[in-house]
């Protein structure tokens, strides 16, 4: 083999680019076994194996030191996972929304299915880049070879500043080895990352995977000498980073709120492209908007700034947060004082111009839901449950302290099961959740919202997020007539395996039912009785 291309443990490339598309070196995969082959040829520790046997398979391929850190950063709840899409998507939206960035996913081919699909329902508006895998190509560790061809052929400088490859579940189960990968080819940064369902438990955690990532390349090269400056030129004033996506008009919010105290919001991390990276590292202080991006947190930290939970939502709210930062930032308590009796009646009387009265429960998925059940609180509503699949994290026990004094349940890492057992003790007026909570609320007569597109999309900081979701609230609480005409129109019609227009009503057989359920149990004991040996 003429001038092979050499990796080492760094991953820089010692041979010129071209030497390694001639003849690429096939390097087995660390740990590559039974494990392995099992996971190719589909025998249970595929996608669909169980999350036991693909974490089994991804540490006997050297993965244990990845799903520890995963483990630690984002723990589980009493259940194995919220039930909500692929975990991978939050670090794919991440990639996609960026300038200058390409993302390539390595996986099985129907989830880059669906997570294409589901990308573009969300308005991505460029392509996803494909590695695809045979039994052959994973076990013997072509697939990475293959991986870093795609790598060498993207990484053009005047199109990308970085290339971004994830790993799903299949690849990290086998061990695929991205940290081989050059750290930069042609001054374009190669980003890997391990995203699979097993050790991310949803897709919000995700993008804290990706942003973290980038984080700490970025920190290193800041550290390593003079780096890019933003679009926007350098802030005169001390800087305010904001972790966490939010509605568009938010960030200028929490920049109108901080420009009294002296200070600007910086950059929202995830940002939308690379050269943001610095200028949210050049911070004060960190405003954890979203307080489960533990990775990125631990590279602020990393990098000296302190970490601000809550945000500014609601009067109380705002007034604790604003002490929170100006005690962060060193700014005198006098000042910060000042601005809240200059910003404070005006967000009560917000909220009193727009009450909103009834009974909700409220769950969802995307990390802000304790900052909308406060807004909720505060606008008069009756709140009784919060259920969010994200974990409870420092950053968010001012919001949890808050809503448990004001009788409030909050349920991290909420089961879809937990959402609907809160919905059916509390029976709320409303029910903001997700698709399957507002399917069981609507099923049940009541108005429901679903939070990601109708109440998250939405402003809720500072004055601008006073009142801000009463409309949508009071409309859909206004609703109940409507529900009640339809179920007394469908009345009849059937529900479950009857639902429908029929001449013959299909009749139960309870007895089939019972029986397939015995042979299911028996086999779940086997299984379990193998599993011991």
């Amino acid at each position: 083999m003429a001038n092979p291309r050499e990796i080492v443990d760094d991953g820089v490339a010692e041979a010129p680019v071209e030497a390694a598309r001639e003849a690429p070196r096939v390097i087995p995969i660390a740990g590559a076994g039974e494990a392995d082959r099992a996971a190719s040829r589909g025998d249970g520790t595929g996608c669909h194996g169980g999350r036991e046997r693909m974490v089994e398979a991804a540490k006997a391929a050297g993965n244990s030191a990845l799903l520890d850190r995963y483990a630690a950063d984002y723990p589980r709840g009493p259940h194995d996972q919220p039930q909500s899409m692929c975990p991978a998507f939050g670090s794919l939206r991440v990639g996609l929304r960026m300038r200058r960035t390409a993302t390539v996913l390595s996986g099985s081919a129907c989830c880059v299915y669906g997570l294409t699909f589901t990308s573009h329902f969300y308005g991505a508006r460029r392509s996803v880049g494909y590695v695809p895998f045979n039994s052959e190509t994973l076990v013997t560790g072509k697939l990475f070879e293959d991986i870093r061809e795609s790598v060498f052929k993207l990484a053009d400088p005047a199109k990308f500043d970085a290339v971004v490859i994830i790993n799903l579940c299949v690849p990290t189960a086998s061990g695929v080895p991205l940290r081989l990968l050059p750290r930069e080819i042609n001054g374009v940064r190669i980003i890997g990352i391990d995203v699979p369902g097993f050790g991310v438990p949803t897709h919000a955690e995700a993008k804290d995977v990706l942003a973290g990532a980038m984080l700490a390349y970025a920190r290193n090269e800041a550290e390593a000498g003079p780096v890019a400056a933003p679009r926007g030129g350098v802030s005169e004033k001390p800087k305010v980073t904001l972790l966490g996506e939010m509605f568009p008009a938010d960030p200028v919010a929490i920049g109108m709120l901080l420009e009294p105290l002296g200070l600007a919001a910086g950059p929202v991390v995830p940002t939308r492209e690379w050269r943001e990276l610095y200028a949210a590292l050049d911070c004060v202080a960190v405003a954890a908007i979203h307080p489960f991006y533990t990775a990125s947190v631990r590279e602020f930290e990393a990098a000296g700034r302190s970490i601000v939970g809550s945000a500014p939502v609601g009067h109380d709210g705002t007034a604790d947060w604003l002490g929170a930062i100006g005690s962060a930032c060193g700014v005198a308590r006098a000042q910060v004082e000042a601005v809240k009796q200059r910003v404070l009646p005006g967000i009560k009387g917000a909220l009193e111009r727009a009450p909103i009265k009834g009974r909700i429960t409220l769950s969802g998925y995307e990390g802000s839901e304790l900052l909308v059940a406060r807004l909720l609180v505060e606008s008069g509503a009756d709140v009784r449950y919060v259920g969010t699949a994200c974990p409870r994290t420092p950053w968010s026990d001012p919001d949890r302290v808050w809503l448990e004094e004001h009788g409030v349940h909050v349920q991290y890492r909420a089961s879809l099961e937990q959402d609907l057992a809160a919905f059916d003790e509390f029976t709320p007026d409303l029910a903001i959740g997700t698709t399957p909570v507002v399917q069981h609320a609507k099923e049940r007569r009541t108005p429901a919202l679903y939070f990601t597109n109708l109440i998250s999309a939405r402003p809720l900081m500072g004055p601008a997020g006073a009142g801000s979701l009463a409309q949508v609230v009071n409309a859909a609480l206004a609703s109940r007539g409507r529900f009640d005409a339809m179920n007394e129109f469908f009345t009849g019609v059937g529900t479950g395996d009857a639902a429908g227009v029929w001449q013959d009503v299909p009749r139960g057989r309870p007895e089939f039912r019972a029986f397939y359920k015995r042979q299911l149990d028996k086999q779940a004991k086997k299984r379990k009785a193998e599993e011991m040996i």
